[in-house]
């Protein structure tokens, strides 16, 4: 059986006021293609279809188009919410539309929603594990419930180790002290790691569909995979090579991942030099010009209406950087990135330094991390 997998499709996105719907279509026509191309029997969108919870009208028509013209090909398509997803909107009509081959999980439930498609080697058994804060799931932390969600799976029989099982969610998974590597486009700071969930639960599972994370990106040992946004959302994904996975599920235990590129219609990419410089580099660039672009400005005197300026070259310039604050910038990323790892003791402690102006003695250290440790036993 062969799969398409993607996510983070964010349809109706904006950035800097610029609509992205002409270059979300120009990619979904891509995703189909490449379906087509690769006589693929299953789709697989893993959260984040819209970019948010009420999206604009020509976000909802072009999914519409899109999802139409994948089930007109015969193919199955499997999609769940994400965080970003309202799972009440995306989830309407779920039950009608599975019988046309369209199998939506907007809201999360127990037991999860389970798809099985037949083909030479038997049953393929797909797990639809939506988006879920860990309060809504009866559990402290993510991984706490993830982790109770696909135990109970197991116990009640519904995860049969003889047959193939792929399990689509939409989690910050990590395997281990190893997280995936990120953009300034996850935005969202897991606090003493609330959020996180180690790879390690998904052992029973041949294929790992994940949502959630821009970069394409295998996490831990097995083939638990973030497939990535088909499109850069964020001026940090200016390096990536955007892919969708293209999945082949032989007999029990085979299982290949082939990373199929995408093109985008217009990349987002920096440019840097005085304004003089970018005027010209910017009248020589053809078609390129009309790229996403951010403008790193190496002038040291102070500009009058630079974007305005740019723009006669750049039309879709989105962002204007001085270069000497560039570093601080990229240095706040890091800083985020840095509290991600913290424990909660330890963001605690930072806290108490911040607040005395000194920091904690190691007797404080010992009872902060008694009544942490305490409290997350409770």
């Amino acid at each position: 059986m062969k799969l398409i997998h993607t996510g983070d499709l964010h349809i109706g996105k904006t950035m800097n006021d610029f609509s992205l719907i002409p270059d979300q279509r120009f990619i979904l026509d891509q995703l189909l293609a490449a379906a087509r191309e690769e006589k693929a029997d299953a789709f697989v969108i893993a959260g984040d279809v819209y970019d948010r919870a009420v999206p604009p009208g020509e976000a909802v028509q072009l999914l519409d188009s899109f999802l139409t013209s994948l089930l007109e090909e015969g193919i199955h398509v499997l999609l769940i919410s994400g965080n970003h997803d309202s799972p009440e909107r995306l989830g309407f009509g779920e039950e009608i539309l599975q019988k046309q081959g369209l199998y939506i999980a907007g809201s999360f439930r127990t037991p999860l929603k389970k798809v099985t498609l037949q083909d030479a080697f038997g049953p393929v058994n797909f797990f639809l594990f939506p988006f879920v804060r860990p309060a809504v799931a009866g559990a402290r932390t993510a991984d706490e419930a993830v982790g109770a969600v696909l135990e109970e799976e197991g116990k009640e029989g519904r995860i049969d180790p003889g047959e193939r099982n792929v399990l689509i969610s939409h989690f910050f998974v990590t395997f281990q002290d190893k997280e995936p590597e990120l953009s300034d486009a996850e935005t969202t700071i897991h606090v003493g790691g609330i959020d996180n969930v180690d790879a390690g639960h998904f052992a029973p599972f041949d294929y790992v569909a994940l949502g959630h994370i821009h970069k394409p990106q295998k996490i831990g040992p097995d083939n638990v995979w973030y497939a990535g946004a088909p499109l850069a959302y964020s001026f940090s994904e200016c390096a990536h090579v955007k892919s969708i996975n293209v999945v082949e599920l032989g007999e029990k235990g085979k299982v290949t991942v082939d990373q199929r590129p995408l093109l985008p219609l217009h990349a987002l990419r920096k440019a840097e030099g005085t304004l003089e410089e970018l005027l010209k580099k910017g009248g020589e660039e053809g078609s390129r010009a009309e790229d996403y672009i951010q403008a790193i400005l190496t002038n040291e005197e102070e500009l009058v209406d630079p974007i305005g300026t740019l723009r006669s070259v750049y039309p879709n310039i989105c962002q204007i950087i001085l270069a000497k604050r560039e570093k601080e910038a990229r240095q706040t990323v890091k800083e985020r990135h840095a509290i991600r790892r913290k424990s909660t003791a330890e963001l605690f402690a930072d806290f108490y330094g911040l607040v005395r102006g000194s920091e904690m003695d190691e007797a404080r250290k010992k009872v902060t991390e008694e009544t942490v440790k305490k409290v997350e036993q409770e």
